[in-house]
């Protein structure tokens, strides 16, 4: 049996880097390698980023169901990890990816295909 102290974590040294917000967690927004385009954020602990950067398949933490979920695990839309970079702060995760098939979970290709909102001076 294993015990807890002698489960994997992630990297010290990347551990160290990150601020994290009151829950622990740190938005990293995913983008596809090739296009650039911004297919959707998601939210990662320590044990979500550690996922991610093992399997090279994207892995974050729910806020909603509070449990791990693997992009693309009941839709077939898997996300093939290519780079994980950390931002400047050390509080925003950018992970590039090869995405099949649409990102969103509403069938589009990415979760901001319906989101564009005017832009012009205020009243």
């Amino acid at each position: 049996m294993v015990s807890v102290t002698d489960a994997p974590r992630l990297d010290p040294a990347v551990a160290d880097r990150l601020k994290r917000d009151q829950a622990g967690l740190v938005p990293a927004v995913v983008q596809e390698a090739d296009t650039l385009a911004v297919l959707m954020v998601g939210w990662m602990d320590d044990e979500a980023l550690r996922r991610t950067l093992t399997t090279g398949r994207s892995t974050f933490w729910s806020r909603s169901r509070g449990e791990y979920w693997v992009k693309g695990e009941t839709s077939g839309h898997v996300q093939h990890v290519r780079e994980v970079r950390l931002d400047c702060d050390g509080d925003t995760l950018l992970v590039k990816v090869s995405q099949t098939g649409p990102s969103c979970h509403t069938g589009a290709t990415t979760c901001f295909d319906d989101g564009l909102l005017p832009l012009g001076s205020s009243a």
